[in-house]
């Protein structure tokens, strides 16, 4: 009985359910909200307020920061879309009202940024933020389908018990922080693009991007760690990925599950080339 409910509660409407609509609406207001208002006070709220101010921040953190961004509104933009078509709003008011979600937030959050001293908005911020968003309206107009997803990896690296402070002293701390141990990728279904083929549905391939040897976003270009000089670098993967919710599935708790953790990379053998160390290969990598 627990499992019909659910059922029924996590299948998107047919039509447009006002009252599902209404609830949307009022969650993202909330959200965004409670969301500013903490930011506000943990980040915010020790250092002076400024007039409001533009930086340049765009050579910092080999532009990690930026795929953060962008990765970011993509995915909030496809949260409130999915959210819009499970009350039965119209495709039109999914994009408009649920993939703007991602950038309108983000772009708060920067307007914060412009009236702090000890930071302040970043155009560069702003362009991710709104490529982000473009990535999901421009697929969805044109196949009706996202073909190409931001996608999230993390491992923990060593540069971070150097600078806890910046790069984070917990796990949790580091996921967030520390940028040496972050890949960004874009997975593309290869199905969707070749749909005569017997390619399996969820298979996808992947180009990631990451970097290291980073205990600061500006400054030199190497540090010295232990005695060693450590080359700030950048590095470029191609890797195996599988697409979560092309499963046929009629669960909808399955689906929203297949679609929450679709933000993740699959780990999976993987190239990949530096400048530095060349090509090597990894058996799993995330």
């Amino acid at each position: 009985m627990a499992q019909s409910r659910i059922q029924s509660f996590l299948k998107p409407s047919d039509t447009l359910n006002i009252k599902r609509q209404k609830a949307v609406f009022v969650s993202e207001a909330a959200f965004s909200a409670i969301s500013l208002i903490g930011l506000n006070q943990l980040w915010y709220a020790d250092y002076p307020r400024s007039q409001f101010h533009f930086i340049n921040d765009n050579e910092e953190w080999l532009q990690m920061d930026k795929l953060g961004h962008l990765y970011s509104s993509y995915h909030l933009g496809r949260l409130g879309s999915e959210m819009l078509q499970w009350s039965g709003a119209s495709p039109e008011k999914q994009l408009v009202y649920g993939a703007g979600l991602g950038f309108a937030f983000l772009t708060a959050v920067e307007v914060l940024d412009g009236f702090s001293s000890q930071w302040g908005a970043s155009s560069g911020d702003v362009i991710a933020n709104a490529t982000g968003t473009a990535l999901y309206v421009s697929q969805q107009l044109l196949w009706k389908e996202q073909r190409i997803t931001p996608k999230f990896s993390f491992h923990t690296t060593r540069f971070a018990a150097y600078r806890p402070e910046v790069l984070g002293s917990s796990f949790s701390e580091q996921i967030l922080k520390d940028y040496n141990g972050q890949t960004y990728w874009l997975s593309a279904n290869l199905k969707s693009f070749f749909k005569e083929t017997k390619i399996p549905k969820i298979l996808n391939i992947a180009i990631g991007y990451g970097a290291d040897g980073m205990l600061t976003g500006k400054g030199e270009n190497s540090v010295i760690i232990t005695g060693e000089n450590q080359l700030k670098s950048r590095q470029f993967y191609l890797s195996l990925d599988l697409d979560l919710t092309k499963i046929e599935t009629k669960s909808h708790f399955l689906k929203t599950f297949f679609s929450v953790f679709s933000v993740l990379k699959i780990p999976a053998p993987t190239l990949e080339y530096s400048v530095a160390k060349g090509v090597k290969g990894h058996v799993l990598y995330f």
